[in-house]
């Protein structure tokens, strides 16, 4: 009997033995069959939400996306993939509770994932087929939850023959690579003239290309910038500031002998400081401006004997009768006519930096003290840290159709060469202006 019991157990053993190896077993053949998936996309710099982008300040941290509960929010994950081919993708995520299942998609192939466990794991979603180099995403919904939350995600893992070669991505300083490169247009004056003192320039915004947190900025010079924007569905401003000569971002410390004084201003402008990218006076006017229309903007700069410079704006449309004052400045501790003719395209909202906007710039002049205009045809494209960095690769602008263009986000692949020269063609329109007359 004892004999009868003891073959029993050793039997048991052997069962639960062999039961465990094969469990062992098949963990070890199922990691096995796991592709390799060596590069990260962070989350936190690379998501933004769908059809509903302002609502990705909820649950887009730098550490990816939390606080996810909402089964209507659609996020994607962009990147910049080199080759064709096949292309690995997981999740590296975890759940406060229970089983997540989520929808991975790819080129609009579309897998379930079944997500569980408190600790951050890579979660392999399945391989998917490129079809052509470029950016692309990664889009990620939930069909099901068990706890309060769908998933915590940290990066996007990737792998396969798409990602051989070098890839763009969003890797560090997560709050401009979501804003998006800014994008920039350096005007050059004509040899034959003196001291300027007018700089005219023109915008025209294609419909669609007006998205909330755009700056069109026309009128840069080597003390502030004058251009318009696109603040939310309902307002638009038109800004001209101009720097302090105190580097700082904080308004508040500003000495007062290096403040900018305002001179005047316009009906309706709103005056006061900013701050956060250098401090110094700012101005704004809330229009309405209008997709498809042409608008005009005229900037002055005229050194003074008391040791300031004193720069006016001024700013015209097909929906204003005249030149609309804007405001006019005086800046200390300088002394000079207009220098660094620019503009640029910035976008200024982290949440629609996966939007693109354009605009074009057209028809530049200047007018320098011996009275003569003179026409810009030739402009270098230069583009921000974000850009130089090769964290962002969606920035382009020069010439298109004859006129100058900048273009700026929405994860399309036309790059323009940074620091490359471009050459419009001359209008010969010369503004017509009676500065006498100018509020």
């Amino acid at each position: 009997m004892r004999i009868a019991s003891y073959m029993l157990f050793v039997a048991v053993c052997m069962l639960l033995i062999g039961c465990t190896s094969c469990s062992k077993d098949e963990q070890e053949s199922e990691t096995e069959n796991i592709p390799a998936m060596n590069i990260r996309v962070p989350a936190g710099g690379n998501t933004w939400v769908v059809d509903n982008p302002f609502k990705g300040s909820q649950t887009i941290a730098d550490e990816g996306i939390k606080s996810w509960s909402d089964k209507s929010d659609k996020y994607r994950i962009y990147f910049k993939l080199p080759k064709a081919g096949s292309l690995h993708v997981g999740i590296n995520a975890k759940v406060n509770s229970g089983v997540s299942v989520l929808k991975i998609t790819v080129n609009d192939d579309a897998k379930e994932l079944s997500i569980s466990g408190k600790d951050l794991r890579n979660h392999f979603a399945g391989t998917f087929e490129v079809t052509e180099p470029g950016y692309h995403y990664v889009e990620v919904e939930g069909l099901s939850k068990e706890g309060g939350t769908f998933a915590e995600i940290k990066d996007v893992t990737l792998g396969g023959e798409a990602t051989s070669g070098k890839m763009y991505y969003v890797n560090e300083e997560y709050y401009w690579g979501r804003r998006g490169p800014s994008v920039h247009l350096s005007y050059k004056v004509p040899e034959q003239a003196s001291d300027i003192e007018y700089f005219y320039n023109e915008i025209t915004v294609p419909e669609g290309e007006d998205v909330i947190g755009s700056y069109y900025m026309a009128n840069g010079f080597g003390e502030g910038y004058f251009g318009f924007q696109v603040n939310s569905d309902v307002e638009r401003r038109v800004l001209f500031s101009v720097w302090s000569p105190y580097h700082t971002d904080d308004p508040s410390s500003i000495p007062d002998e290096d403040k900018i004084k305002l001179v005047r201003k316009g009906d309706g402008v709103t005056t006061g400081e900013f701050g956060n990218e250098g401090s110094g006076g700012q101005s704004y006017w809330k229009y309405n401006w209008i997709t498809g229309n042409t608008y005009q903007f005229l900037l002055k700069g005229t050194p003074l004997d008391d040791g300031y410079t004193q720069y006016t704006a001024w700013f015209k449309g097909p929906e204003l009768d005249d030149w609309k004052l804007i405001a006019s400045f005086k800046r200390p501790k300088i002394q000079t006519w207009l220098t660094s003719q620019y503009s640029f395209l910035e976008n200024f909202h982290t949440e629609t930096g996966a939007l693109s906007r354009k605009a074009y710039y057209n028809n530049q002049w200047v007018y320098d003290t011996k009275g003569n205009w003179y026409e810009m045809t030739e402009a270098k494209f230069t583009a921000d840290a974000t850009a130089r960095k090769e964290s962002r690769m969606d920035y382009a602008g020069g010439v298109e159709n004859g006129i100058f263009f900048m273009r700026n986000c929405g994860f399309f692949n036309e790059t323009t060469q940074i620091d490359s020269y471009h050459k419009r063609n001359a209008l010969g329109v010369q503004p017509v202006i009676d500065f006498n007359s100018l509020p």
